[in-house]
């Protein structure tokens, strides 16, 4: 059997994996024993899931999430309002094929962007593209391709995408182009893509971060009518897991 050339000729039409799984199934007594339509399936299913785990580390590349969290870690144990069931649901991205929203609101430290990311990460292992970023960041990159010209190709990238996480978003009152730039973001969402917002200001005075009566409107009642809430409470993670380093160095002493 012409063992190289055959590998040589899968890489030669770009499928590596396929040659490799190939390659190591050669090397495989038991392999000898296989039918033929068992080593194409083998082979095929190397090459898809090589693919699949490619597009996955593109996805996650280009989302720049902040934080390395996934669904499965995600802490339902501490007492902070989380409702296991509901963000299970949020999970399986039925909101993201829907095209509505998710806002998870509460004071600093008890989990917003970790959820908020584990979310991002979900979405795309489910295939969805995703953009990660912090609402000061967001702002500064919109002004800086207004001075650049570059506004309307940067708007376009994020329109294209079908998941976008802007956290921590206020206290500060937004500027008229900030206004104006945040209605074009959350007008091109509708019925295309979704957002996912996190804020220490409840929704209810999300108003005030906006600073304009009539945008206010415009913008917030386009993003909460169609949104999931999650509405967070309690002492910040972060202090509990001091609290309780502290008291395991104490027990060591």
């Amino acid at each position: 059997m012409l063992i190289h050339p055959t590998a040589e000729r899968l890489r030669g039409l770009g499928l590596n994996a396929m040659a490799q799984a190939f390659t190591e199934l050669l090397g495989v007594s038991e392999a000898a024993a296989l039918s033929r339509e068992d080593w194409l399936g083998l082979l095929v299913d190397r090459e898809a899931t090589s693919r699949e785990n490619s597009r996955l580390a593109r996805r996650l590349r280009e989302a720049r999430l902040r934080q390395a969290a996934v669904i499965e870690d995600t802490d339902f144990r501490t007492p902070r309002g989380l409702d296991r069931a509901m963000f299970l649901r949020l999970a399986g991205c039925g909101w993201i094929r829907e095209h509505s929203h998710v806002v998870i609101t509460g004071p600093t430290g008890v989990g917003k962007s970790w959820l908020a990311c584990a979310l991002g990460h979900k979405a795309c292992r489910e295939g969805y593209s995703v953009l990660y970023k912090r609402a000061p960041r967001l702002f500064a990159d919109l002004a800086t391709a207004r001075g650049e010209g570059r506004l309307p190709r940067m708007m376009a990238a994020i329109e294209r995408t079908r998941l976008l996480i802007i956290d921590d978003w206020g206290p500060e009152p937004l500027s008229a182009e900030q206004r104006r730039d945040l209605l074009e973001i959350v007008d091109d969402r509708y019925d295309r893509g979704s957002l996912l917002i996190t804020s220490q200001v409840p929704a209810n005075r999300w108003h005030d971060l906006v600073g304009d009566l009539t945008l206010g409107d415009a913008i917030v009642d386009r993003i909460i009518h169609r949104a999931h809430r999650i509405e967070l409470k309690g002492a910040s993670l972060r202090q509990r897991q001091a609290g309780n380093d502290a008291l395991t160095d104490k027990a060591g002493e």
